[in-house]
């Protein structure tokens, strides 16, 4: 039957969902709509995925795209219809059995979906996805509306390609609101499958929170740090100077409390420890402030879409007293993770002066930090 293509329309303005970039564009969970949408065909089976922008965004599909194996983008039209009709005409004549449009603003296409739809094209011309309206529905003027016949129609929206091709080439009523309406008009047979309300369309500034809220997903971390007494040097605990006759020895200023967050947070994004990202071997990282292993780590997590929740830290030691400083501790450990000090616990205790830290040897801490991440499934 030939190959089966999905080809995503990105071309619009969204300009209903506000900010300055078109929706298809804008980042959710790291990682922008068009990219969500692209990586979720490619993992329902796409043989392959043709893109159409508006013209003048070759930059940004770049940037959302980046070294995605993917053909060229094809630029759209001043309208849907236009720019569905330029991938088909750009699609023709290359051994295109099925095609799946979609829209770039319904990004979280689930495997269950896409197989109804090709399944449903082996007896019909077409397919599309629909949920049954749930909510009461009423006129302009307020009077009811049966929702027992009514659906909502979703994309992709399935197709053999010669016949929408047709279609397509044969429609003159003007701008149509999806392409079933233009196959219909043409007396293709149209088969209904059920939707996903995953696949509703992001339209709003509401639309967009809910999707990121949707896609984040909890994440644990620990960490843990045990550095020796050293005479000559400043003590350093959760980025706050705490006077006592002395230090901590460590290749940076050794803030124990510091080292065990950042391995915490590094640990609930996979992301290995604090050796890895700076090795105690290299000289540049001598005398560092542990601030700037914690902002890195910070960093990482943004850049993955995620955020940190909640950190709690628990230092161990038998002196100095940690009290007096545990509120200035919060407050620093706060401004370097960007989060308010309700979601920071600093917390003290001792060893009943058992071991290295009872015998006043050293200090400890340990970590754990809750983060929220991007969390995709197909």
């Amino acid at each position: 039957m030939g190959r089966t293509v999905a080809l995503l329309v990105a071309a619009g303005s969204g300009s209903r969902a506000g900010g300055e970039l078109p929706k298809q564009y804008r980042k959710i969970a790291g990682k922008a709509l068009l990219a969500h949408a692209i990586d979720h065909l490619l993992r329902a089976g796409a043989d392959d995925i043709q893109v159409v922008i508006g013209e003048g965004q070759e930059a940004l599909y770049r940037d959302a795209v980046g070294a995605r194996p993917l053909p060229a983008p094809i630029i759209g039209g001043a309208t849907r219809r236009q720019s569905v009709a330029n991938g088909l005409e750009a699609l023709a004549g290359d051994d295109v059995g099925r095609v799946l449009i979609h829209d770039a603003a319904r990004p979280f296409l689930y495997l269950d979906v896409w197989d109804r739809l090709v399944a449903a094209i082996e007896d019909a011309d077409a397919a599309v996805p629909a949920l049954p309206a749930v909510d009461t529905m009423i006129r302009p003027d307020g009077s009811p509306v049966s929702r027992d016949a009514l659906l909502r129609v979703q994309t992709p929206q399935a197709f053999r390609f010669e016949a929408i091709l047709a279609a397509h080439r044969a429609w003159t009523g003007g701008e149509a609101t999806d392409d079933a309406q233009i196959a219909r008009a043409h007396g293709l047979d149209i088969a209904i499958v059920a939707g996903d309300p995953a696949l509703d369309k992001l339209t709003y500034e509401e639309d967009f929170r809910r999707a990121e809220a949707a896609l984040l997903r909890p994440r644990v971390g620990f960490g843990f740090d045990v550095h020796a007494f050293a005479a000559g040097r400043d003590l350093w605990l959760a980025g706050v100077q705490v006077p006592h006759d002395k230090g901590l020895a460590g290749h940076s200023d050794a803030d124990v409390a510091l080292h065990a967050v950042t391995d915490a947070i590094l640990g609930a994004l996979g992301a290995g420890d604090i050796g890895d990202h700076f090795p105690p071997a290299e000289a540049k990282w001598r005398g560092t402030p542990s601030s700037l292993f914690v902002e890195h780590a910070r960093d990482l997590v943004e850049q993955a879409g995620g955020r940190i929740e909640h950190v709690d830290v628990t230092i161990v030691c038998e002196a100095p007293r940690i009290g007096p400083y545990r509120d200035a501790m919060r407050t620093r450990l706060a401004a370097l993770l960007r989060l308010p000090p309700g979601r920071i616990s600093i917390k003290a205790t001792t060893t009943e002066r058992l071991g290295l830290t009872g015998r006043g040897e050293g200090i400890a801490a340990q970590a754990v930090a809750t983060l929220m991440l991007g969390d995709e499934t197909c």
